[in-house]
């Protein structure tokens, strides 16, 4: 079994932004991986056995870690939307999507392990969440979070039928038309998820 949490890399304070992150309503950052590589790579960087993290009960989504030992409700069920909307069961158009949470110190990987792949021993808790996501700036980028109610809506988005680029040009649309905003789809691409989404205006 491999020692996950003494693999000695150093973490600057933006090294975060190469990968899947948001901050919550209450300010926790929480980090994921975008490829299997990314997921061993977060695990590595930013777990520690107190932290809290997630993954989609099926096979075929980011590891989210929230970095701080005391998450509150908010940060756990934020975090939970954010793993379930980029995980592969939102192109599935599912209502409502299975989380299992657990404690760094939970989980293990051996050497017939995939890249990506974790086991995790002892119980876990499974939460149901609805994956949608709402579009913010969030230290100056644009970012696809769970809503908190505490900051400017640009746009909204859950699963449906559009492919990422036409999503993405739809939300830039009405940044630009809306909020007056100097968006480009690039931009909007980078921050939402792979596919089959529904863009909903701001009324």
């Amino acid at each position: 079994m491999l020692n996950l949490l003494s693999a000695g890399f150093s973490k600057s304070e933006k090294d975060y932004l190469k990968y899947r992150w948001f901050f919550t309503s209450e300010g926790k950052l929480v980090v994921g991986g975008k490829s299997d590589e990314q997921n061993e790579e977060v695990i590595k960087r930013f777990l520690k056995p107190d932290y809290t993290l997630m993954h989609t009960s099926l096979p075929g989504s980011p590891f989210m870690i929230i970095q701080y030992d005391n998450p509150s409700k908010n940060d756990l069920k934020e975090t939970a939307i954010f793993c379930a909307s980029f995980s592969k069961q939102w192109k599935s158009g599912k209502k409502q999507i299975e989380i299992d949470m657990f404690k760094g110190s939970q989980i293990y990987k051996t050497k017939g392990m995939k890249t990506g792949t974790f086991g995790v021993k002892g119980d876990k808790e499974t939460i149901k969440v609805k994956p949608e996501l709402v579009l913010i700036i969030q230290k100056g980028k644009i970012k696809a979070v769970p809503s908190n109610g505490k900051e400017k809506i640009l746009a909204q988005i859950k699963p449906g039928k559009l492919t990422k680029e036409q999503a993405a040009e739809k939300i830039a649309k009405i940044i630009r038309d809306k909020f007056h905003l100097p968006v480009h789809k690039d931009e909007v691409m980078q921050a939402i998820p792979s596919d089959k989404i529904s863009v909903g205006d701001v009324r």
